[in-house]
This record gives C-alpha cells, structure tokens and sequence, in this order.
C-alpha cells in the first residue's frame, strides 16, 4: 500500500498535475487574500484573521480536488492497467487506500504553504500575535477534514467510470451537493419538517463547527464516516469486477 501511494505521488509530480493543483491554489488563495479589493482580503478586513482562506478554499478544492483524483482510477481503467494492478499482492481496501492516500497527501501539500499567511496575519496584528488562534486551528483541521471527504468522493467517482471528464464532473457534483446542496434543500418550504436533518447531512454545517475553534467529536466521526462510505463503495466496485 505505501509503495503504491509512493508511486502515485511521483505520477502526480511527474506529470505536472501535482504542482499545477498546488499553484492553482495558492495563486488564486493570495490573489483574493491579499490583492483583489473586497470581503476576503485580509487588509481590507480591518481584521487580523483568515476568514477569508477558510471561505475560498472548500469553493477551490470543489474543483481542484476532481482535478487530482479524476484519473486515479479512471485512467487505470483506460489503459488497462487497472487488472494488473489487481493482481498484486495487495487486497481490494489496500489499493483504494493507497490511492486515497496519495491524493489526499497532494490536497495536504497544497495547504501546507498557507501556513505563511497565518504568520502574516499574526505579524499584522496589534499587538504582534494578537490573533485568535484557536479558531484558526479549528478551520485548519476543519479544512483537512473536508479535503478528505473530498478526496474519498473523488476516488469513488473515478472507480466507477474509465472516462476522466466523467469522473472529474460528477466528483465535483457530489461534493458541491454535500458542501452546499443539502442546506439548500433545508430551505425549500415543503421539507421544513426535515430541516436540520438535511443540514446535519451536509458538509458546511460540521465543517462551520470545528471552525469556530471547538473540535466536536461528533464533526470528527460525521468526516471519517463520510470518507468511509465512499471508501467502502469504491472498494465494492473494484470488488465487482472478480464478479
């Protein structure tokens, strides 16, 4: 499992893929945190925090995410490679999680680097460090947390089609509707009586909690189910095909 999370990894710096996800990021992260006037830039907030990075990066990861997990089974479908990697000696949940394991160590990688705008902010603030490091924290995990659950879709949506396109789209449908689309369906009137389940559901309402610096363990365990499941069934579709 390690040597195949090793050799992801290297295909995804090898091909570019890796670090255009990373620079796509944190070009567009700095872009509207510090230069593009407006709610998200940190100078213009009057604020030392980073609200605005914990707002932009579940949006950018909606799309960056697919990015990186499109291919990672999909194009071993495509060019058949997919049988022989099936017959090492690894079982169905080592594969899937080797795969999951390198994608989420890219989305991990990309973030690392914002760790110099938490620095900033504190050297911004008045006094030097005055910053509410506890919340900031909070979003970090909060943020890692989601790129899993991210990632885990994306593997599944790429286990189940040899199409890339396919994958990349429908990965970033599911977790738009996870992110976003359960709160909306809280609004319609007709399912007022399901509310907060619908919105317990979601993404953005465990992803807000932790965020505001108090790591609930019921987030946590909603995050690691979420990135079970959809680990589970990507394992079930490679199991099916020694069906």
């Amino acid at each position: 499992m390690i040597a195949l999370w090793k050799k992801e990894l290297i295909t995804f710096f090898s091909s570019l893929t890796g670090a255009l996800v990373i620079a796509v990021f944190l070009v567009l992260n700095g872009l509207f945190l510090w230069f593009i006037p407006g709610n998200l830039n940190i100078l213009y907030g009057g604020y030392a925090n980073l609200d605005g990075l914990f707002y932009l990066a579940p949006w950018l990861y909606l799309f960056l995410v697919p990015a990186v997990t499109m291919r990672l089974f999909a194009d071993e479908k495509k060019t058949a490679t997919i049988e022989l990697l099936l017959t090492r000696p690894l079982t169905d949940f080592q594969v899937v999680m080797g795969k999951f394991m390198a994608g989420f160590s890219l989305v991990i990688l990309s973030l690392l680097p914002t760790l110099i705008y938490f620095y900033s902010v504190s050297q911004l603030a008045q006094p030097v460090g005055s910053v509410d490091t506890g919340a900031i924290w909070g979003s970090y995990i909060g943020l890692v947390l989601l790129a899993g659950a991210y990632v885990s879709i994306g593997v599944f949506t790429s286990a189940i089609t040899d199409n890339q396109i396919v994958a990349f789209v429908l990965a970033a449908l599911l977790a738009f509707v996870f992110y976003s689309g359960f709160e909306a369906l809280a609004s319609v009137p007709l399912l007022s009586n399901a509310d907060s389940f619908l919105v317990q559901v979601g993404i953005a309402s465990h992803y807000e909690s932790i965020s505001r610096g108090v790591v609930d363990l019921r987030d946590v365990f909603y995050f690691a189910g979420l990135m079970v499941v959809f680990l589970g069934l990507s394992r079930l579709v490679l199991s099916s095909r020694k069906w």
